[in-house]
Protein backbone atom coordinates (compact mmCIF):
# COMPACT_ATOMS: atom_id res chain seq x y z
CA UNK A 1 0.00 0.00 0.00
CA UNK A 2 2.68 2.25 0.67
CA UNK A 3 4.25 1.64 -2.74
CA UNK A 4 1.10 2.68 -4.11
CA UNK A 5 0.86 5.82 -2.65
CA UNK A 6 4.93 6.70 -3.96
CA UNK A 7 3.13 5.45 -7.32
CA UNK A 8 0.58 8.28 -6.81
CA UNK A 9 2.77 10.74 -6.00
CA UNK A 10 4.97 10.18 -8.62
CA UNK A 11 1.55 10.23 -11.12
CA UNK A 12 1.18 14.18 -9.81
CA UNK A 13 4.63 15.34 -10.86
CA UNK A 14 4.44 13.36 -13.99
CA UNK A 15 0.91 15.03 -14.60
CA UNK A 16 2.76 18.53 -14.18
CA UNK A 17 6.12 17.74 -16.19
CA UNK A 18 5.89 14.80 -18.25
CA UNK A 19 4.31 14.66 -21.53
CA UNK A 20 0.71 12.51 -21.51
CA UNK A 21 2.11 9.22 -22.86
CA UNK A 22 4.89 8.94 -20.82
CA UNK A 23 3.44 9.48 -17.20
CA UNK A 24 2.95 6.00 -16.22
CA UNK A 25 6.45 4.90 -18.09
CA UNK A 26 8.14 7.93 -15.36
CA UNK A 27 5.89 7.05 -12.22
CA UNK A 28 6.36 3.19 -12.90
CA UNK A 29 10.29 3.69 -12.99
CA UNK A 30 10.38 5.67 -9.88
CA UNK A 31 8.18 3.97 -7.64
CA UNK A 32 10.55 0.64 -8.87
CA UNK A 33 13.22 2.95 -7.20
CA UNK A 34 11.63 3.82 -4.30
CA UNK A 35 11.06 0.16 -3.43
CA UNK A 36 14.65 -1.10 -4.36
CA UNK A 37 15.66 1.51 -1.93
CA UNK A 38 13.45 1.02 0.75
CA UNK A 39 14.28 -2.86 0.65
CA UNK A 40 18.01 -2.26 0.56
CA UNK A 41 17.28 -0.04 3.60
CA UNK A 42 15.67 -2.99 5.47
CA UNK A 43 18.53 -5.10 4.55
CA UNK A 44 21.37 -2.56 6.26
CA UNK A 45 18.97 -1.44 9.01
CA UNK A 46 18.91 -4.54 10.11
CA UNK A 47 22.54 -5.79 9.81
CA UNK A 48 23.67 -2.14 11.38
CA UNK A 49 21.30 -2.95 14.78
CA UNK A 50 22.83 -4.64 17.50
CA UNK A 51 21.46 -5.59 20.79
CA UNK A 52 23.70 -5.30 24.21
CA UNK A 53 25.58 -8.63 23.36
CA UNK A 54 26.36 -7.88 19.53
CA UNK A 55 23.36 -9.70 18.37
CA UNK A 56 21.76 -8.60 15.12
CA UNK A 57 17.66 -8.79 15.59
CA UNK A 58 16.44 -12.59 15.15
CA UNK A 59 13.77 -11.62 11.83
CA UNK A 60 12.87 -13.24 9.43
CA UNK A 61 11.16 -12.20 6.08
CA UNK A 62 8.16 -14.02 4.26
CA UNK A 63 7.58 -13.20 0.75
CA UNK A 64 6.21 -14.52 -2.67
CA UNK A 65 2.47 -14.71 -2.96
CA UNK A 66 2.03 -11.17 -4.53
CA UNK A 67 0.97 -10.74 -8.32
CA UNK A 68 0.73 -7.49 -9.08
CA UNK A 69 3.31 -5.05 -10.33
CA UNK A 70 4.58 -3.81 -6.92
CA UNK A 71 4.23 -7.32 -5.19
CA UNK A 72 6.76 -8.45 -7.86
CA UNK A 73 9.29 -5.33 -7.76
CA UNK A 74 9.19 -5.83 -4.02
CA UNK A 75 9.96 -9.20 -4.44
CA UNK A 76 12.52 -8.96 -7.41
CA UNK A 77 14.16 -6.19 -4.93
CA UNK A 78 14.45 -8.25 -1.92
CA UNK A 79 15.93 -11.26 -4.16
CA UNK A 80 18.36 -9.13 -5.61
CA UNK A 81 19.74 -7.28 -2.84
CA UNK A 82 20.28 -9.86 -0.93
CA UNK A 83 22.75 -11.39 -4.25
CA UNK A 84 24.43 -8.32 -4.40
CA UNK A 85 25.58 -8.83 -0.73
CA UNK A 86 26.61 -6.68 1.97
CA UNK A 87 29.11 -3.75 2.25
CA UNK A 88 31.84 -3.31 -0.75
CA UNK A 89 33.06 -7.04 -0.01
CA UNK A 90 29.92 -8.01 -0.77
CA UNK A 91 29.13 -10.61 2.10
CA UNK A 92 26.57 -12.66 2.89
CA UNK A 93 23.71 -11.50 5.32
CA UNK A 94 22.44 -13.75 8.22
CA UNK A 95 19.37 -11.72 9.07
CA UNK A 96 16.80 -11.12 7.90
CA UNK A 97 16.11 -14.86 7.13
CA UNK A 98 14.52 -14.88 3.37
CA UNK A 99 11.43 -17.29 3.19
CA UNK A 100 9.93 -18.09 -0.44
CA UNK A 101 6.68 -19.63 -1.06
CA UNK A 102 6.80 -21.99 -3.55
CA UNK A 103 2.56 -21.80 -5.61
CA UNK A 104 1.41 -24.34 -8.34
CA UNK A 105 0.16 -22.27 -10.89
CA UNK A 106 1.64 -18.75 -9.17
CA UNK A 107 5.50 -19.88 -9.51
CA UNK A 108 6.34 -23.42 -9.88
CA UNK A 109 6.34 -24.22 -13.41
CA UNK A 110 7.65 -22.27 -16.45
CA UNK A 111 4.23 -20.13 -18.26
CA UNK A 112 3.10 -19.53 -14.73
CA UNK A 113 3.30 -15.59 -13.66
CA UNK A 114 6.32 -15.52 -11.04
CA UNK A 115 8.21 -18.05 -12.44
CA UNK A 116 10.93 -15.91 -13.28
CA UNK A 117 11.18 -14.68 -10.07
CA UNK A 118 11.71 -18.56 -8.49
CA UNK A 119 14.25 -18.46 -11.19
CA UNK A 120 15.72 -14.86 -9.26
CA UNK A 121 15.44 -17.35 -6.10
CA UNK A 122 16.99 -20.16 -7.17
CA UNK A 123 19.99 -17.84 -8.14
CA UNK A 124 19.60 -16.48 -4.80
CA UNK A 125 19.53 -19.73 -3.33
CA UNK A 126 22.88 -20.86 -4.92
CA UNK A 127 24.79 -17.81 -3.51
CA UNK A 128 23.47 -17.03 -0.09
CA UNK A 129 21.47 -20.25 0.85
CA UNK A 130 18.80 -18.03 1.50
CA UNK A 131 15.78 -18.09 0.45
CA UNK A 132 14.39 -21.53 2.13
CA UNK A 133 11.11 -22.23 0.56
CA UNK A 134 7.47 -22.98 2.02
CA UNK A 135 5.31 -25.10 -0.29
CA UNK A 136 1.70 -23.86 -0.20
CA UNK A 137 -0.05 -26.73 -0.73
CA UNK A 138 1.77 -28.89 1.95
CA UNK A 139 1.57 -25.95 4.36
CA UNK A 140 -1.84 -26.02 4.10
CA UNK A 141 -2.43 -29.61 4.37
CA UNK A 142 0.04 -29.99 7.79
CA UNK A 143 -0.53 -26.52 9.96
CA UNK A 144 -4.59 -26.96 8.58
CA UNK A 145 -4.04 -23.30 6.65
CA UNK A 146 -1.68 -21.75 5.11
CA UNK A 147 0.80 -19.23 7.11
CA UNK A 148 4.36 -18.44 7.27
CA UNK A 149 6.65 -19.74 10.58
CA UNK A 150 7.29 -17.47 13.55
CA UNK A 151 10.93 -17.40 13.30
CA UNK A 152 12.89 -19.91 12.19
CA UNK A 153 10.21 -22.53 12.04
CA UNK A 154 7.82 -22.43 14.92
CA UNK A 155 4.13 -22.67 12.62
CA UNK A 156 0.36 -21.32 14.07
CA UNK A 157 -1.91 -23.99 13.77
CA UNK A 158 -5.42 -23.20 11.89
CA UNK A 159 -7.50 -21.33 14.16
CA UNK A 160 -10.94 -19.25 14.25
CA UNK A 161 -12.17 -16.70 15.80
CA UNK A 162 -14.92 -17.86 17.96
CA UNK A 163 -16.92 -14.74 18.23
CA UNK A 164 -16.17 -14.09 14.03
CA UNK A 165 -15.53 -17.80 12.99
CA UNK A 166 -12.99 -16.21 10.59
CA UNK A 167 -9.40 -17.78 10.24
CA UNK A 168 -7.02 -15.64 12.41
CA UNK A 169 -3.34 -15.95 12.24
CA UNK A 170 -1.85 -12.02 12.17
CA UNK A 171 -1.26 -11.15 15.98
CA UNK A 172 -1.16 -14.75 17.39
CA UNK A 173 2.18 -16.08 19.09
CA UNK A 174 3.65 -18.59 21.06
CA UNK A 175 4.04 -18.70 25.21
CA UNK A 176 6.85 -20.91 25.15
CA UNK A 177 8.73 -23.98 24.35
CA UNK A 178 10.22 -26.90 26.84
CA UNK A 179 12.08 -29.58 25.14
CA UNK A 180 12.40 -33.17 26.31
CA UNK A 181 15.78 -35.34 25.70
CA UNK A 182 14.49 -38.43 24.22
CA UNK A 183 17.67 -40.47 23.68
CA UNK A 184 18.33 -40.11 27.42
CA UNK A 185 14.98 -42.05 28.30
CA UNK A 186 16.43 -44.74 25.62
CA UNK A 187 19.52 -45.04 27.31
CA UNK A 188 17.89 -45.33 30.27
CA UNK A 189 15.02 -48.21 28.79
CA UNK A 190 18.23 -50.07 27.90
CA UNK A 191 16.58 -51.73 25.25
CA UNK A 192 13.49 -52.64 27.11
CA UNK A 193 10.72 -50.61 25.06
CA UNK A 194 7.97 -51.47 27.53
CA UNK A 195 10.57 -49.31 29.80
CA UNK A 196 11.01 -46.81 27.54
CA UNK A 197 7.23 -46.15 27.50
CA UNK A 198 6.70 -46.28 31.24
CA UNK A 199 9.93 -43.65 31.40
CA UNK A 200 8.20 -41.63 28.32
CA UNK A 201 5.00 -41.09 30.46
CA UNK A 202 7.06 -40.04 33.47
CA UNK A 203 9.00 -37.33 30.95
CA UNK A 204 5.89 -36.36 29.61
CA UNK A 205 4.09 -35.80 32.44
CA UNK A 206 7.25 -33.30 33.59
CA UNK A 207 6.88 -31.37 30.74
CA UNK A 208 3.54 -30.60 30.97
CA UNK A 209 3.59 -29.46 34.26
CA UNK A 210 6.40 -27.24 32.86
CA UNK A 211 4.56 -26.01 29.99
CA UNK A 212 1.77 -25.47 32.33
CA UNK A 213 3.89 -22.91 34.91
CA UNK A 214 4.93 -21.17 31.71
CA UNK A 215 1.75 -20.37 30.47
CA UNK A 216 0.48 -19.54 34.12
CA UNK A 217 3.42 -17.58 34.92
CA UNK A 218 3.12 -15.79 31.38
CA UNK A 219 -0.68 -14.58 32.52
CA UNK A 220 0.29 -13.01 35.51
CA UNK A 221 1.96 -10.16 32.89
CA UNK A 222 -0.52 -6.98 32.82
CA UNK A 223 -1.25 -5.24 29.79
CA UNK A 224 0.92 -1.97 30.98
CA UNK A 225 3.75 -4.57 30.99
CA UNK A 226 4.40 -4.72 27.58
CA UNK A 227 1.95 -1.84 25.95
CA UNK A 228 3.01 -2.17 22.00
CA UNK A 229 1.83 -5.95 22.50
CA UNK A 230 -1.33 -5.70 24.22
CA UNK A 231 -2.87 -2.81 24.18
CA UNK A 232 -1.78 -1.51 21.05
CA UNK A 233 -2.49 -4.20 18.55
CA UNK A 234 0.95 -6.11 17.79
CA UNK A 235 -1.25 -9.33 19.55
CA UNK A 236 -4.35 -8.40 17.48
CA UNK A 237 -6.45 -6.94 20.10
CA UNK A 238 -6.70 -4.21 21.81
CA UNK A 239 -6.57 -4.58 25.38
CA UNK A 240 -7.40 -2.20 28.52
CA UNK A 241 -4.90 -1.52 31.44
CA UNK A 242 -7.62 -3.65 33.64
CA UNK A 243 -8.04 -6.70 31.38
CA UNK A 244 -6.63 -10.09 31.89
CA UNK A 245 -3.93 -10.50 29.18
CA UNK A 246 -5.39 -14.19 28.75
CA UNK A 247 -7.80 -12.62 26.66
CA UNK A 248 -5.11 -13.07 23.34
CA UNK A 249 -4.00 -16.21 24.83
CA UNK A 250 -7.48 -18.73 25.62
CA UNK A 251 -9.47 -20.71 23.47
CA UNK A 252 -6.15 -22.10 21.55
CA UNK A 253 -5.78 -18.24 20.33
CA UNK A 254 -2.20 -18.92 21.57
CA UNK A 255 0.43 -22.20 20.99
CA UNK A 256 2.69 -23.58 23.62
CA UNK A 257 5.09 -26.43 22.86
CA UNK A 258 6.56 -29.76 23.47
CA UNK A 259 9.74 -29.69 21.99
CA UNK A 260 12.15 -32.97 21.33
CA UNK A 261 15.80 -33.68 20.06
CA UNK A 262 17.13 -37.18 18.92
CA UNK A 263 14.93 -39.38 17.64
CA UNK A 264 18.03 -40.50 15.28
CA UNK A 265 19.56 -41.52 18.99
CA UNK A 266 16.65 -43.21 20.39
CA UNK A 267 16.35 -45.81 17.41
CA UNK A 268 20.32 -46.09 17.07
CA UNK A 269 20.17 -47.70 20.55
CA UNK A 270 17.19 -50.17 19.91
CA UNK A 271 18.29 -50.36 16.25
CA UNK A 272 21.62 -49.90 15.46
CA UNK A 273 23.30 -46.74 14.00
CA UNK A 274 21.80 -47.97 10.52
CA UNK A 275 18.59 -47.86 11.18
CA UNK A 276 17.33 -45.17 8.59
CA UNK A 277 15.71 -47.98 5.80
CA UNK A 278 14.74 -50.25 8.81
CA UNK A 279 11.11 -50.23 8.53
CA UNK A 280 9.95 -50.94 12.32
CA UNK A 281 12.80 -48.83 13.30
CA UNK A 282 11.18 -45.36 11.43
CA UNK A 283 7.79 -46.98 12.67
CA UNK A 284 8.79 -46.70 16.12
CA UNK A 285 10.25 -43.30 15.65
CA UNK A 286 6.76 -42.08 14.05
CA UNK A 287 5.03 -43.53 16.70
CA UNK A 288 7.13 -41.40 19.02
CA UNK A 289 6.26 -38.11 17.44
CA UNK A 290 2.54 -39.69 17.36
CA UNK A 291 2.21 -40.74 21.05
CA UNK A 292 3.84 -36.74 21.38
CA UNK A 293 1.24 -35.07 19.43
CA UNK A 294 -1.51 -37.14 20.95
CA UNK A 295 -0.66 -35.81 24.77
CA UNK A 296 -0.64 -32.35 22.87
CA UNK A 297 -3.98 -32.56 21.47
CA UNK A 298 -5.50 -34.42 25.16
CA UNK A 299 -3.84 -31.69 27.15
CA UNK A 300 -5.38 -28.59 24.83
CA UNK A 301 -8.84 -30.34 24.93
CA UNK A 302 -8.33 -30.22 28.58
CA UNK A 303 -7.39 -26.80 29.39
CA UNK A 304 -8.23 -24.12 25.89
CA UNK A 305 -4.36 -23.54 25.52
CA UNK A 306 -3.33 -25.32 21.91
CA UNK A 307 -0.34 -27.56 22.62
CA UNK A 308 1.54 -28.09 19.67
CA UNK A 309 4.72 -30.62 19.40
CA UNK A 310 7.47 -28.71 17.74
CA UNK A 311 10.97 -29.63 16.28
CA UNK A 312 13.33 -28.16 18.66
CA UNK A 313 16.43 -26.36 16.37
CA UNK A 314 18.87 -27.28 19.29
CA UNK A 315 21.04 -24.57 18.80
CA UNK A 316 22.58 -25.04 21.68
CA UNK A 317 20.65 -27.93 23.51
CA UNK A 318 22.27 -30.63 20.83
CA UNK A 319 25.56 -30.24 22.77
CA UNK A 320 23.85 -29.30 26.42
CA UNK A 321 21.97 -32.85 26.57
CA UNK A 322 24.79 -35.05 24.80
CA UNK A 323 27.20 -33.39 27.17
CA UNK A 324 24.76 -34.53 30.63
CA UNK A 325 24.62 -38.03 28.73
CA UNK A 326 28.09 -38.53 28.28
CA UNK A 327 28.67 -37.74 31.93
CA UNK A 328 25.89 -40.23 33.02
CA UNK A 329 26.44 -42.82 30.66
CA UNK A 330 29.78 -42.64 28.94
CA UNK A 331 30.56 -42.56 25.35
CA UNK A 332 28.58 -44.89 23.66
CA UNK A 333 29.06 -45.43 19.43
CA UNK A 334 26.77 -43.53 17.70
CA UNK A 335 24.44 -41.78 20.45
CA UNK A 336 27.36 -39.96 22.58
CA UNK A 337 30.55 -40.64 21.55
CA UNK A 338 29.65 -38.21 18.37
CA UNK A 339 29.03 -35.19 21.32
CA UNK A 340 26.13 -33.83 19.80
CA UNK A 341 22.54 -35.14 19.59
CA UNK A 342 20.69 -35.35 16.04
CA UNK A 343 17.96 -32.40 15.44
CA UNK A 344 14.89 -33.82 15.87
CA UNK A 345 13.81 -35.85 12.90
CA UNK A 346 16.69 -35.38 10.67
CA UNK A 347 18.64 -38.18 8.96
CA UNK A 348 22.24 -38.62 11.15
CA UNK A 349 24.21 -35.93 8.95
CA UNK A 350 27.27 -38.37 8.65
CA UNK A 351 24.86 -40.41 6.07
CA UNK A 352 24.66 -39.12 2.27
CA UNK A 353 21.18 -40.11 1.36
CA UNK A 354 20.43 -38.39 -2.20
CA UNK A 355 17.85 -35.49 -1.39
CA UNK A 356 15.13 -37.64 -2.35
CA UNK A 357 16.14 -40.40 0.00
CA UNK A 358 16.43 -38.26 2.78
CA UNK A 359 13.30 -35.87 2.04
CA UNK A 360 11.40 -38.83 1.87
CA UNK A 361 12.71 -40.50 5.38
CA UNK A 362 11.73 -37.18 6.73
CA UNK A 363 8.44 -36.24 5.52
CA UNK A 364 6.56 -38.02 7.71
CA UNK A 365 7.29 -36.45 10.60
CA UNK A 366 5.77 -32.85 10.45
CA UNK A 367 2.33 -34.22 10.44
CA UNK A 368 2.84 -35.14 14.21
CA UNK A 369 4.95 -31.93 14.96
CA UNK A 370 3.02 -29.45 12.61
CA UNK A 371 4.04 -26.47 15.42
CA UNK A 372 7.52 -26.65 14.05
CA UNK A 373 9.50 -28.07 12.04
CA UNK A 374 12.35 -27.52 8.67
CA UNK A 375 13.78 -29.56 6.29
CA UNK A 376 17.12 -29.27 4.58
CA UNK A 377 19.58 -30.87 2.14
CA UNK A 378 23.24 -30.52 1.46
CA UNK A 379 25.24 -29.24 -1.85
CA UNK A 380 28.36 -28.93 -2.49
CA UNK A 381 28.86 -25.58 -4.95
CA UNK A 382 25.50 -24.69 -7.14
CA UNK A 383 26.31 -22.09 -8.74
CA UNK A 384 26.83 -22.65 -12.22
CA UNK A 385 24.00 -25.79 -11.66
CA UNK A 386 20.83 -24.16 -10.65
CA UNK A 387 18.66 -26.21 -12.50
CA UNK A 388 20.16 -29.09 -10.49
CA UNK A 389 18.64 -27.58 -7.15
CA UNK A 390 15.55 -26.60 -9.01
CA UNK A 391 15.05 -30.42 -9.97
CA UNK A 392 15.13 -30.86 -5.77
CA UNK A 393 12.99 -28.23 -5.20
CA UNK A 394 9.78 -29.40 -7.91
CA UNK A 395 9.91 -32.88 -6.98
CA UNK A 396 9.58 -31.46 -3.02
CA UNK A 397 7.12 -29.75 -3.36
CA UNK A 398 4.62 -32.41 -3.23
CA UNK A 399 6.59 -34.22 -0.38
CA UNK A 400 7.74 -31.86 1.93
CA UNK A 401 6.29 -28.15 4.22
CA UNK A 402 9.67 -26.21 4.78
CA UNK A 403 13.07 -26.99 2.65
CA UNK A 404 15.88 -24.90 3.16
CA UNK A 405 19.01 -25.07 1.64
CA UNK A 406 22.91 -25.75 2.58
CA UNK A 407 25.33 -25.10 -0.12
CA UNK A 408 29.47 -23.55 -0.16
CA UNK A 409 29.01 -19.94 0.02
CA UNK A 410 32.21 -19.34 2.29
CA UNK A 411 34.50 -16.51 0.90
CA UNK A 412 37.91 -15.73 1.96
CA UNK A 413 38.65 -11.75 0.99
CA UNK A 414 42.52 -12.43 1.27
CA UNK A 415 43.04 -14.79 -1.90
CA UNK A 416 39.93 -14.49 -3.35
CA UNK A 417 38.76 -17.99 -2.54
CA UNK A 418 34.97 -18.93 -3.24
CA UNK A 419 33.59 -22.45 -1.95
CA UNK A 420 33.82 -24.29 1.06
CA UNK A 421 35.88 -23.72 4.30
CA UNK A 422 38.21 -26.08 5.91
CA UNK A 423 36.57 -27.39 9.22
CA UNK A 424 39.58 -27.44 12.09
CA UNK A 425 39.08 -27.88 15.89
CA UNK A 426 39.15 -24.45 16.30
CA UNK A 427 37.28 -23.05 13.72
CA UNK A 428 36.72 -22.97 9.75
CA UNK A 429 39.84 -21.61 7.36
CA UNK A 430 40.39 -20.91 3.98
CA UNK A 431 41.65 -24.39 2.36
CA UNK A 432 43.96 -22.27 -0.18
CA UNK A 433 45.85 -19.84 2.50
CA UNK A 434 45.04 -20.86 5.53
CA UNK A 435 42.87 -17.83 6.24
CA UNK A 436 40.60 -17.48 9.11
CA UNK A 437 40.46 -14.05 10.18
CA UNK A 438 36.59 -12.80 10.54
CA UNK A 439 37.52 -9.45 9.55
CA UNK A 440 38.94 -10.67 6.03
CA UNK A 441 36.60 -13.68 5.15
CA UNK A 442 33.07 -14.41 4.97
CA UNK A 443 31.90 -18.50 6.57
CA UNK A 444 28.18 -18.81 6.56
CA UNK A 445 26.54 -21.95 7.85
CA UNK A 446 23.57 -23.56 8.50
CA UNK A 447 23.26 -23.52 12.48
CA UNK A 448 19.56 -25.10 11.97
CA UNK A 449 16.71 -22.79 10.76
CA UNK A 450 19.01 -20.08 11.13
CA UNK A 451 22.45 -19.30 9.02
CA UNK A 452 25.36 -18.36 11.59
CA UNK A 453 28.82 -16.74 11.19
CA UNK A 454 30.61 -19.11 13.34
CA UNK A 455 34.17 -17.09 12.43
CA UNK A 456 32.50 -13.62 14.01
CA UNK A 457 30.09 -16.14 16.56
CA UNK A 458 31.97 -19.55 17.19
CA UNK A 459 28.80 -21.86 18.04
CA UNK A 460 28.74 -24.22 20.83
CA UNK A 461 30.37 -27.29 21.16
CA UNK A 462 28.29 -29.60 19.67
CA UNK A 463 26.71 -27.82 17.32
CA UNK A 464 30.37 -26.97 15.37
CA UNK A 465 30.62 -30.75 15.26
CA UNK A 466 27.21 -31.43 14.12
CA UNK A 467 28.53 -28.95 11.31
CA UNK A 468 31.72 -30.88 10.45
CA UNK A 469 30.36 -33.71 10.57
CA UNK A 470 27.63 -33.21 7.82
CA UNK A 471 27.96 -34.80 4.23
CA UNK A 472 26.75 -33.52 0.67
CA UNK A 473 23.43 -35.19 -0.19
CA UNK A 474 24.05 -34.70 -3.98
CA UNK A 475 27.36 -35.46 -5.62
CA UNK A 476 28.77 -33.44 -9.01
CA UNK A 477 27.42 -36.16 -11.24
CA UNK A 478 24.24 -36.27 -9.60
CA UNK A 479 24.31 -32.18 -10.36
CA UNK A 480 25.45 -32.60 -14.29
CA UNK A 481 22.22 -35.17 -14.21
CA UNK A 482 19.53 -33.14 -12.78
CA UNK A 483 20.68 -30.21 -14.97
CA UNK A 484 20.44 -31.90 -17.83
CA UNK A 485 16.91 -33.13 -17.12
CA UNK A 486 15.67 -29.88 -15.59
CA UNK A 487 16.67 -27.94 -19.38
CA UNK A 488 14.33 -30.83 -20.92
CA UNK A 489 11.46 -29.53 -18.91
CA UNK A 490 9.49 -33.01 -19.91
CA UNK A 491 9.95 -35.01 -17.35
CA UNK A 492 8.11 -36.01 -14.78
CA UNK A 493 9.23 -36.33 -10.95
CA UNK A 494 9.63 -39.90 -10.66
CA UNK A 495 11.74 -39.52 -13.74
CA UNK A 496 14.01 -36.45 -12.20
CA UNK A 497 14.63 -38.48 -9.33
CA UNK A 498 15.40 -41.56 -10.93
CA UNK A 499 18.55 -39.90 -12.62
CA UNK A 500 19.52 -37.76 -9.73
CA UNK A 501 19.46 -40.75 -7.18
CA UNK A 502 21.86 -42.39 -9.63
CA UNK A 503 19.72 -44.84 -11.73
CA UNK A 504 20.74 -43.53 -15.05
CA UNK A 505 23.88 -41.85 -14.39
Amino acid sequence: PYAKLNYQKHMKDAEQWIAPEKREEFASAKTKKDIYDAMQALEYEINTLYSSQGQTPFTTINFGLGTSWISREIQKAILKIRIKGLGKEHRTAIFPKLIFTLKRGLNLQPGDPNYDIKQLALECSTKRMYPDLLMYDKIKEITGSFKTPMGCRSFLQGWKDPETGKEVNSGRMNLGVVTVNLPRIALEAQGDKELFWQIFQEKMNICHTALKYRIARTKQAKPENAPLLYMYGAFGKRLKRTDSVDEVFKNSRATISLGYIGLYEVCTTFYGSNWEHNKEAHDFAVSIAKAMHELCAKWESEEGYHYSLYSTPAESLTDTFCQDDLKKFGRIEDVTDKEYYTNSFHYDVRKHPTPFEKLEFEEAFPYQAAGGFIHYCEYPNLRQNPKALEAVWDWAYDHVGYLGTNTAIDQCFKCGFKGEFEATARGFKCPQCGNHDPATCDVVKRTCGYLGNPQQRPMVHGRHEEIIHRVKHMSSSMIKSAAQFEQNRQFDCKESRAAINGDQI
